[in-house]
């Protein structure tokens, strides 16, 4: 991935080279219809400092989902 950067003071623009929303929604729509999908940890707003831990201390294995409403289900469920 290439990143641009522009600095003027104290302000940074950066931007990166990885499409525009059309670009996002098609790669969206193919990971769809071929079943990939992400690995996700599930994780209620309560778990948020332990979750912070965890990567502190690189024990995560996947990214977590943070369900601020506990409206998702997780695999427990």
């Amino acid at each position: 991935m290439v990143i641009k950067k522009h600095e003027a003071g104290s302000k940074t623009l950066a931007g990166s080279h990885i499409g525009g929303i059309g670009d996002t929604q098609e790669m969206i729509e193919v990971a769809a219809k071929h079943g990939v999908m992400a690995d996700v940890e599930v994780i209620g707003a309560e778990y948020v400092n332990e979750a912070m831990e965890r990567l502190a201390k690189a024990d995560v294995r996947y990214r977590f989902v943070i369900d601020i409403g506990n409206t998702l289900k997780t695999s427990s469920d």
